[in-house]
């Protein structure tokens, strides 16, 4: 009862706030649409069972005016159920679509907001798999909520309806047991065969709900490992690692199939009860009333409506039956997405834990300040410390240091994507940085659009970027900005670093920090290129991590990380240093 409580709180808290977004009217428009059609249609039901009566007792009269009078009537009722289900089921799939589009923007918007999606992975990626959560399980949440709803106030209206039928019916042919009349025991025998068999669903199926919620989590595996296997096809083709891959994706997939066995395994009992659960429920009610109407007590029309009204109590009271497999799957999305929000919230408030690396604006001088500032690893372990440094404008630095030191750490905290840790990082406000790492990202698309990412594709003109193009050393590349691809696969690694330098030559950004962005290229190329930052990028605060001792010269300070206890400490570099 605890679970069930708790899981109806969860999915108020998911889904009450698109009722109460912009597009709430229009929700809730068709949200009562759609109720207002179910509560049609359980109406047609009552209609259609008193309807059945009549044509049944006009066959057995032989009445052929009642007969040709209840055809007539049956037309115009089927007519106007067919076009209540149609059209239930065309604004039920509209406010679906509105609800899901909603939804997902929203998780979009909180998983990407402010490199929160990064500091989720960096704690672990509780939330497994995010790309499933937004598009599959999103999905099956609305779907399943709105159906289960309806269906759930479906089942409360037609049992009240059909109870008080069935009651009625019960008066008409009366139980007698040893002189005792029972009154209503048809609504009685629909009340004890509906309970004995949802506490038996409940018995058999309760597994379902923890082995769905593993069978989502073992597929989004699965899936996300031929992802990577595709995304990294050159390196695998050349380390020969073919054989490794199958192994690894086939324990995976190992997963899947044996918790498939125990679905399997548990739906069987599930269905064979359910099956002779339905089947039983066909001759139960006729069972009850047969002798009533061998009696002569009753005709056949009131049999036959009996036994509809029967079907359709019990059906109400079995709703959990019926449904349990859809409401084990709803359960288990609903627990998926909440503990996706739970990462989201855990991430968002680690950036704005006070005892987290804190970054400030400053409106002081142009420079960036790092203030008793101690970057830790995820697991607490200090990795470096700088008490007091700053970063000039203007000037450019090289950062040196052991490979393991915490160099590219120190970026990412500066680029306030790395909370752990502790002091403040001081950037002058609406300075723009800039992060080059040694593999540039470049979306799918235009080349166009990936040269200018993040900005929208047509942030710069095309010749802006071909005249870039051909200043990096690509021009062969200036007459294909229309082509789209997966430039990530296509482009060396050399190609890829010349253009993360053209996206900040496009940019110039107020500081600019590479992370062995020209680590690929050979010395004499990687030398031209930093002296064409220096000519296009003139004011710009460069920040170098590098391994040459080439680069030496295009830097006018150079610091270094040194072993100080159990972390590195960042300093100026001695000149009888030898590089790294």
């Amino acid at each position: 009862m605890n679970n069930i409580r708790s899981t109806l709180a969860t999915v108020w808290r998911i889904a009450m706030p698109y009722f109460r977004s912009e597009d709430k009217r229009a929700g809730l428009i068709l949200l009562a649409s759609v109720i207002v059609i179910e509560l049609a249609l359980v109406g047609t039901s009552v209609l259609v069972n008193q309807w059945r009566n009549r044509f049944y007792n006009a066959l057995q009269e032989k009445d052929w005016h009642g007969f040709v009078r209840e055809i007539i009537v049956f037309c115009a009722l089927g007519a106007v159920t067919v076009g209540f289900s149609v059209y239930q089921l065309y604004l039920n799939q509209w406010l679906q679509i509105r609800w899901r589009n909603w939804m997902t923007t929203k998780y979009l918007g909180e998983w990407l907001h402010g490199a929160n999606h990064y500091r989720m992975q960096l704690q672990g990626d509780a939330a497994d798999n995010p790309d499933q959560r937004v598009s599959d399980d999103i999905s099956m949440f609305v779907d399943r909520t709105l159906n289960l709803g309806v269906g759930l106030l479906s089942a409360v209206v037609t049992l009240f309806s059909f109870v008080f039928i069935l009651w009625g019916l019960s008066q008409e042919a009366p139980l007698e047991i040893g002189g005792l009349n029972i009154p209503g025991y048809l609504v009685w025998g629909a009340l004890i065969y509906a309970g004995f068999g949802t506490l038996l669903t409940q018995w058999i199926g309760s597994p379902l709900v923890k082995l769905d919620f593993r069978q989502q989590r073992f597929e989004a595996d699965f899936r996300f490992s031929l992802v990577r296997v595709r995304e990294n096809a050159e390196q695998i083709a050349l380390l020969q690692g073919e054989r490794a891959e199958r192994e690894g994706l086939s324990k995976r997939f190992s997963r899947v199939v044996g918790n498939w066995y125990e679905i399997m395994s548990r739906t069987k009992r599930l269905t064979a009860f359910t099956s002779s659960y339905d089947q039983a429920a066909v001759v139960f009610p006729i069972i009850l009333a047969a002798p009533a109407f061998f009696a002569n007590k009753i005709l056949l029309g009131a049999l036959l409506q009996t036994a509809e009204a029967f079907g359709s109590v019990q059906g109400a009271l079995s709703f959990f039956v019926s449904a349990y497999r859809s409401l084990a799957e709803w359960r288990a999305v609903v627990a998926r997405l909440d503990g996706f929000e739970a990462a989201i919230g855990k991430a968002e408030a680690l950036a704005t834990d006070s005892s987290s690396i804190r970054a400030v604006a400053s409106t002081g001088p142009d420079e960036i300040d790092l203030r008793q500032l101690l970057v830790r690893l995820p697991n607490g372990t200090p990795q470096v410390a700088a008490d007091s440094f700053t970063l000039r404008g203007g000037e450019r630095t090289l950062v040196l240091g052991p490979s393991g030191a915490g160099k590219s750490t120190l970026f990412r905290a500066i680029a306030g994507v790395w909370p752990f840790g502790s002091g403040t990082i001081s950037v002058p406000a609406n300075a723009r940085l800039m992060m080059l790492p040694q593999r540039p990202y470049f979306p799918v698309g235009s080349l166009q659009a990936a040269i200018a990412y993040p900005a929208a594709a047509d942030a710069y003109s095309p010749d802006q970027i071909r005249e870039t193009l051909v200043a990096i050393g690509l021009p062969q590349f200036a007459a294909r900005l229309e082509e789209e691809a997966h430039w990530n696969r296509m482009l060396s690694l050399g190609e890829q670093q010349r253009l993360g330098l053209a996206r900040a030559l496009l940019m110039q950004p107020h500081y600019l920090f590479l992370d062995e962005a020209t680590a690929s290229l050979d010395e004499a190329s990687e030398a031209a290129l930093y002296r064409l930052l220096e000519e296009k990028l003139p004011a710009t605060t460069i920040v170098s991590i590098g391994h040459r001792s080439t680069l030496l010269a295009f830097h006018q300070r150079h610091v270094e990380l040194t072993r100080d206890g159990d972390r590195f400490a960042l300093q100026e570099r001695s000149e009888t240093s030898s590089p790294v």
